[in-house]
């Protein structure tokens, strides 16, 4: 074989192999399409779909789908007119509800309730005929309230728990579109402005949609193969995460490709030497994320369990599309890709004035100052997280107040002293009358009546004598699990309970469970055991501080009256996974520096300089996609959004800049302990001395 065809083969490999790859992408699409449009058609956002799974509500909830007609649909009627109902406004209330009654199958009939200053009439009515059909029970909800119309100054709302439901689910269903179309606009705006390119910031937002995609068919895969929870909430943060950690991935490989094409001709070595360069960085950071997120299938809360598989999936799409479609992609458009600013053959970058080399200096002269300093005001900024509200409650989880709300604050005023939210006790049938008469002897109970009855079930409709979700309520959930034996209390107001409770419970089990799985993750990548606790140490002070800034806004500047139960654990899985991130790739890089012969302190330095455009770069992106929940109409989602976006900018521009950073200098070889990295070099032998000359005596 001559030389020419010695060389042939290699060139013929090097334009097959990008077309190899772009094709078998194209199968995986048309196999996933018909999966990935039927996610939304499988995403519940029921109360249950949400709650702890071994719940005294979550019985209730699934108790109810076994008594005739199934779950029933609870909502309540609120008429209401400033300074007094009139008679006129009592007739055309009771002509309504009876209009609704003949339309639709009523658990019991509908009874009046007047406030006691007359301006507001209540009535609760209850159906079974959506049974778990959400669409069912949105028609109905939107029937009911086409039915119940003001008029003159007669307001009139329909809440309660099936019409917050509704609410809640057109919200959620209202995320994919919007959700989608800001955070791949946010994408595009800030690669344009990173790669000052008309055309290279196209490529990995074009992949990044890809992965997306390939995670709505996986996720549609797992949840009917494995009956995987999928909620609005989980399937928008799955979104986010393929787009933020995803376009983070790109970041750091075209940066390394950039590197490889000005000193390697051809585009597809350089791609290989970038893959080989960067890799494992991208593998590591991808394996602590979904570690992370997987350790939530430990969470006994049913969303946060389900975001655990969700979240990972859209993690690990991001990975594969980033390390084989975005390398074939670039290779075959060539160095053209990168007009106007083309790495030509042989050249060297602009030397420019690195922020990142000055900022680096500085911790380095004084590593033991700057991290004193940094961990003061770190621990300074946690403090504000005592400045967190309470609970958020279900009225203050809109930003915006849709109807159902309306309706729960009206009844607040009208009914101070009154429950209006129904606790519904599950007691069994053989044992009804007992448990109806001992509830009844409960303390801060009002009144209570039987109602369906079947497979061993009874069901008992409570009404409390405090306003819901109150101190006073809250006893008497309680007060009433404390109280009888083989029952069951659930209800709005004990799954907001619950839910609390269970969350506390997760945090103690998760947060353990994320912070050794990742722990694993690093010690395996970095070969150290100091490098790794360093830098989960940086990663909590950052979730601490995070939540301190929230508690700093949430009230005083957002005017937000709670802070959701679980926004402590799911923002530390996210900044812990996600913010070790930044520090794989600033000591990956580092411990290149020093397998090379760098001394450690160097090699810090080198390392961000280095790194530091690109971890910015990937750290803006990040915080931004985050930060595009902030825009949503869910108090929660703004809660999250808020706390990672933050989290995610103080990880890149103070702790990894300077505090790991100074950190590492001060530690000079002990951040590698004990590894080889934390040994010094043998001492080179001395060469060997020459004989010195004998003097010889002059004659």
């Amino acid at each position: 074989m001559g030389p020419a065809q010695t060389t042939a083969a290699p060139r013929r490999r090097r334009r097959a192999v990008p077309w190899v790859f772009l094709g078998l992408w194209i199968v995986v699409l048309a196999l996933a399409s018909p999966f990935a449009a039927k996610l939304a058609d499988v995403q519940k956002d029921r109360a249950v779909d949400y709650l702890p799974a071994s719940a005294a509500s979550t019985e209730v909830a699934e108790l109810q789908e076994q008594l005739p007609g199934g779950e029933a649909t609870e909502l309540v009627l609120v008429y209401h007119r400033d300074g007094g109902l009139t008679a006129a406004d009592r007739t055309t209330a009771g002509q309504q509800v009876a209009e609704m009654a003949r339309a639709h199958r009523l658990v019991a009939k509908p009874e009046a309730v007047p406030s006691e200053d007359g301006a507001t009439l209540m009535y609760p009515i209850a159906t079974t005929e959506p049974g778990q059909d959400e669409e069912k029970r949105d028609a109905l909800v939107a029937d009911i309230r086409e039915t119940a119309r003001g008029a003159d100054g007669l307001s009139v709302d329909v809440g309660g728990a099936g019409a917050l439901d509704t609410d809640a689910s057109e919200v959620y269903n209202a995320l994919g579109g919007p959700l989608l179309y800001t955070t791949a606009g946010v994408v595009a705006l800030l690669l344009i402005l990173i790669y000052r390119s008309p055309f290279l910031w196209l490529v990995p937002l074009a992949v990044a949609g890809v992965a997306d995609y390939l995670a709505m068919g996986v996720a549609y895969g797992l949840n009917q193969g494995i009956g995987t929870s999928v909620t609005g909430q989980s399937s928008g943060i799955m979104t986010i995460l393929v787009f933020g950690a995803g376009t983070d991935y790109a970041l750091l490989l075209v940066s390394r490709y950039r590197e490889e094409l000005r000193r390697i001709e051809q585009p597809y070595d350089a791609m290989v030497a970038a893959l080989r360069g960067c890799g494992p960085a991208i593998l590591a950071s991808s394996g602590t994320v979904a570690a992370g997120l997987l350790c939530l299938l430990a969470a006994d809360l049913n969303s946060s369990r389900g975001m655990g598989p969700l979240g990972t999936v859209g993690v690990l799409c991001a990975l594969v599309t980033m390390l084989t479609l975005l390398p074939a992609v670039l290779v075959l458009l060539g160095r053209r890709v990168f007009w106007p600013l083309v790495p030509a053959f042989g050249s060297t970058p602009k030397q420019r004035r690195s922020l990142f080399a000055a900022m680096g200096s500085s911790a380095g002269r004084r590593p033991l100052t700057v991290l004193a300093s940094g961990a003061v005001l770190l621990g300074a900024l946690a403090l504000g997280a005592l400045n967190l509200p309470g609970a958020l409650k279900q009225e203050d989880s809109f930003t915006k107040t849709p109807e159902s709300v309306s309706a729960m604050k009206t009844l607040a005023t009208a009914y101070p002293e009154r429950g209006t939210q129904p606790i519904t006790v599950m007691t069994p049938a053989d044992r009804a009358d007992a448990s109806l008469t001992e509830i009844r002897g409960t303390k801060g109970v009002d009144s209570a009546a039987p109602g369906r009855t079947a497979e061993g079930w009874t069901e008992i409709t409570v009404t409390a004598a405090s306003a819901p979700e109150s101190a006073g309520e809250t006893a008497t959930i309680e007060a009433l699990r404390d109280g009888l034996d083989a029952s069951y209390v659930g209800g709005a107001s004990a799954q907001q309970l619950d839910l609390k409770d269970t969350n506390a419970r997760d945090r103690n089990i998760v947060v353990p469970l994320v912070l050794g799985a990742v722990l694993l993750v690093l010690v395996a990548l970095l070969r150290s055991l100091v490098a790794p606790l360093l830098l989960l140490a940086a990663v909590v002070a950052v979730w601490g501080a995070s939540l301190g800034i929230a508690g700093l806004v949430f009230e005083p500047l957002f005017g937000f009256e709670g802070t959701d139960p679980g926004l402590g654990l799911l923002s530390f899985v996210f900044l812990v996974a996600l913010g070790v991130d930044y520090g794989i790739f600033l000591m990956h890089r580092m411990r290149e520096e020093c397998l090379n012969g760098a001394e450690p302190g160097t090699a810090a330095l080198t390392s961000l300089r280095t790194t530091g455009g690109v971890v910015a770069s990937a750290g803006l992106v990040l915080a931004a996609t985050f930060a595009v929940l902030t825009n949503m109409p869910l108090v929660q989602l703004v809660e999250l959004g808020f706390v990672i976006a933050v989290g995610v900018l103080l990880d890149t521009f103070l702790v990894r800049t300077y505090l790991v950073t100074s950190a590492s200098v001060a530690l000079g070889r002990k951040v590698w302990w004990p590894g080889p990295l934390s040994k010094a070099p043998a001492a080179p032998a001395p060469p060997p001395r020459e004989a010195e000359p004998v003097p010889v005596a002059s004659p």
